[in-house]
């Protein structure tokens, strides 16, 4: 049996993306999978890096008080899927501090030689499921940094055998029917993954 973190971002438990969030942790629990679903909302997770936080950033051990819960969950792992929107071509504030303060030294890698060494690599299972307002060509034009997170430095640390990146462009504009192939994509998808 597989363990999955599913990470979920997103305030509005009427969304799009929330509907996309249970679609994966369904799909997933269907599969036989344990499913360890992190709604980071609902759990109050603050993503804001403190002072002492940041001091100590580098001192593996103290480091994890904070935010031991969620690096035993995360440690757990065998895979990681992210869903969350993209907002100002970036992502939400909470997942942006859940990386901030979990992806820890000595949790998502280790400094060698001032090198990043990859420290997550019992996650075998990499996935993102995402959607953004703007078309593909302006997160293009933006540098789409969330893809590039994903598919570069998350990748870096687990070095998954498998990584998905499923992305819903242009959601000012798409229709319902749009809506909905890109739902039942991403439940394929988590069928096979």
């Amino acid at each position: 049996m597989t363990r999955a973190l599913v990470v979920f971002a997103h305030p509005c438990a009427e969304s799009f993306s929330a509907s996309l969030h249970g679609t994966v942790v369904e799909t997933l629990t269907a599969r036989g999978w344990e499913v360890d679903d992190c709604d980071l909302y609902a759990e109050g997770f603050n993503p804001v890096l403190s002072e002492g936080e940041r001091r100590g950033y580098h001192e593996v051990g103290p480091n994890l008080a904070p935010v031991a819960d969620y690096v035993a969950r995360l440690r757990a792992a065998e895979a990681l899927v992210l869903v969350f929107p993209v907002w100002n071509f970036g992502y939400p504030a909470i997942l942006k501090g859940f990386f901030d303060r979990v992806f820890l030294p000595g949790v998502s890698f280790r400094l060698e030689d001032g090198k990043v060494r990859p420290n997550l690599t019992h996650i075998r299972k990499l996935a993102a499921v995402t959607t953004y307002g703007g078309t593909r060509m302006r997160a293009l034009l933006a540098g789409d940094p969330p893809r590039h997170v994903v598919k570069r430095a998350v990748w870096h640390v687990t070095r998954p055998d498998k990584l998905r990146y499923l992305a819903l462009y242009d959601m000012n504009r798409v229709t319902a029917a749009q809506r909905a192939a890109f739902q039942a994509r991403v439940e394929q998808d988590m069928k096979v993954f």
